[in-house]
Formats: C-alpha cells, structure tokens, sequence
C-alpha cells in the first residue's frame, strides 16, 4: 500500500500560528483562552477550504491542553494533545450534519453532552455543514446550546450562513472566514515545495493560487496534481498545460496588435487560441480581465489590487503605460456588451472577432472625438 498523503492532510495547520490567511479569527480565539472568555458556542462561517474545521480542531485541543506555551499553542506533548493528535481523543466529538441531520441524532448527541469529560476541562462538539440539520433537528438543538454544561463547547460550522435559522445565531458567536488571498496561498504553496524539495516557478503557483478561488484545500489538491504530471519541477508552462488555461502573453499581444491598429493580427491570435481548444467567451471574459489589470495598474493606490506575481505585474505596468485610462475604459465597454451579446449569438466566433476589430479601431474613434 502507498504511504502517499496528500498535501492537504500532510500540511494541515497544527497550531493557529499557521493557519493561512485568519490571523484576525485566530488572534482573538487565542486571546479568548488567554483571558478565560471562552464563548460556549461558536459559528464558523465561510466558502470551502478555508480553515473552518481546522481551526475548530485547533480550538477544541488547544483548550484541552494542560501545558499551553506563552503564544497561547497546544504543547502536543501532554496526554490530551497525545490523544488529539492519534485520533483517540475522547473530548472531542465531530459530527457531519449533513448525514447526522435527524433529531434522533441531535437527542444521541444532547446524551452525550450530559456526561462531563475525563481528562481535561471541555468536551469540544464539532458539527460540520451545520445548515444541513432539518428544522425540527434544529429545534431539538436549542435548549441544549442556549443552556449547556459548562464543560461542553459546541463549534459549528458551515459554508451557507443565510441557511441556519436565527435562533441558532443568536446563541452563537459568529465568526466570518476571509476567502484567503492569492499572495497568502502562494507563499504556502512555495512553503510545501520546499518541504517536499520541488522547485517550482513563482509565476506557477500565483496561478495555482488564482485557480483556486480562495480556497486552500483547492489550491494544495491542483498541487499536487501538477506535481504527478511534472515531477520535481513545476514550471509555468507545465501549469498552465496541465490545467488548460490561455497564457498570460497571448493577453499582452492582443493589446499590442490594438494598439498598432493590426486586425489580421489580433485574428490570427484568436485562430491560433480557438485551434488549441480554448473556448471563445472564456478567451472574452479573459481578455476583459486582462485590461481590469492594465486600468488598476495606472494608479499606484489601486495597484494592490493586482494578485499576480512580481514579473507578471512589471509587464502589466509597463503595459499600462502605453494605454490612456479612456481606451480602456472604451475596450471595457467593448467587451462587456460582447459577454453579454455572446449567448444570444448564432454566430458567436464573428462576434468575438467584432470585438476584436472593434478594440482595434479604438485609437481613431478617440482621435476624431478629440479632434
């Protein structure tokens, strides 16, 4: 049998120092220990893959812990960390609400929550997907989280908020997860590669980062993906091969064949994008993107804005520079009434192709308007 984990069991946060991307969450969990302000309920709200149910864990074995470290971390020596860590722990309860959902297990687990712990001070109740518990499930749960023993916590968590009943809310203290930021995942994506001796292009993981809209677990799941179709290097092309996406210098070349006026040219680029398999209203919605950035890049207080590596950003800045805000904002036009048209479309190529034609007769629209 393989001893392969994969990197988002293998590296998932241990302490809430390494939790990626929550450090305002993770402060003030810690300073609720510290100062013994412990709530009895908690709510975790956020999208997928963003370390709901790993700081929960962090929680529930930091609080057990007998000798807590002065930056507020379990030891993971003591018995109960011990405990923790092999899966036999026994103050610490996780239930799956979308397959626990009746209120025959809502009661089992009321049960439990009678019975006081046996090493350590709280019984620690994880409910995953919480919102998936029935109405009446909900029902049988609120006495017991209005009113709990004081060695039980509840932390539940989910991904639709809007869906928990305010009843339930209003006995809990809600805690809202950031979707976590492009440069925040890259540097643990770099962080990984190192650990598991790959090298791997900068320009590669920003666009693992990016792909993975937000969500960690995602980012660290395309990773390894990248890492079984290219070995011990990853490259930016290997990237981009394996998860289908458009290269960003077909972007820069398309504005620079608007920019000389040279239609066969920005045709020939969309030819050559078409034939290699990649969808016309994505190439759009791409492109529309592409100058976003250019526009973000004139200023330098909007430059933040841009989540790409620093190589990428110096060619969009100098991009930028040879485009005034107005044809931008033009071409943006442009190609938002073409995203919006393409659907409806019986010829959806010759539409793109008119948006093409279209950017590249920008210059002398704003000439004649100006003249």
């Amino acid at each position: 049998m393989s001893d392969f984990v994969v990197s988002a069991r293998k590296y998932r946060p241990q302490t809430f120092d390494t939790v990626v991307g929550q450090k305002s969450i993770t402060a003030t969990l810690k300073n609720a220990i510290k100062n013994d302000h412990l709530a009895q309920a908690f709510l975790f709200c956020g999208s997928r893959g963003v370390g709901k149910t790993t700081t929960a864990r962090i929680l529930a074995k930091t609080i057990n812990c007998s000798n807590r470290t002065e930056k507020i971390e379990a030891c993971n020596k003591c018995d109960s960390c011990e405990s923790f860590n092999t899966g036999s722990s026994l103050n610490v309860f996780e239930l799956d609400g979308a397959s626990n959902n009746s209120v025959e297990d809502i009661r089992s687990l009321i049960d439990q929550v009678r019975v006081g712990p046996q090493l350590g001070t709280y019984k620690v109740y994880i409910i995953d997907e919480v919102h998936m518990l029935s109405s009446s499930a909900f029902n049988a749960f609120l006495k017991t989280l209005e009113e709990p023993p004081k060695h039980a916590i509840f932390i539940l968590a989910t991904t639709e908020k809007h869906k928990i009943i305010p009843t339930i809310l209003s006995r809990c203290q809600i805690f809202d997860f950031n979707r976590i930021k492009v440069v925040d995942i890259a540097k643990h994506l770099a962080f990984v590669a190192k650990e598991e001796g790959i090298t791997a292009d900068e320009n590669a993981l920003h666009i693992i980062a990016q792909k993975a809209d937000g969500a960690l677990r995602d980012a660290l799941s395309i990773f390894d993906q990248i890492v079984t179709f290219s070995g011990d290097s990853i490259s930016y092309e290997n990237v981009i091969e394996n998860l289908n996406i458009l290269d960003y210098d077909y972007y820069f070349r398309i504005i620079e064949s608007t920019q000389k006026e040279d239609i066969p040219a920005a045709l020939l680029l969309l030819n050559d994008i078409i034939e290699k398999g990649f969808d016309a209203h994505n190439f759009l919605v791409g492109l529309a993107e592409h100058y976003r950035s250019l526009l973000v890049c004139k200023d330098v207080r909007t430059a933040p804005l841009l989540e790409v590596s620093e190589s990428i950003e110096k060619k969009y800045i100098e991009q930028s520079k040879e485009l005034e805000g107005s044809h931008i904002l033009r071409a943006l036009g442009v190609l938002s009434k073409a995203d919006v048209d393409y659907k409806a479309s019986k010829n959806q190529r010759l539409l793109v192709e008119m948006a093409l034609m279209q950017l590249c007769s920008i210059n002398q629209e704003l000439e004649k308007k100006n003249s």
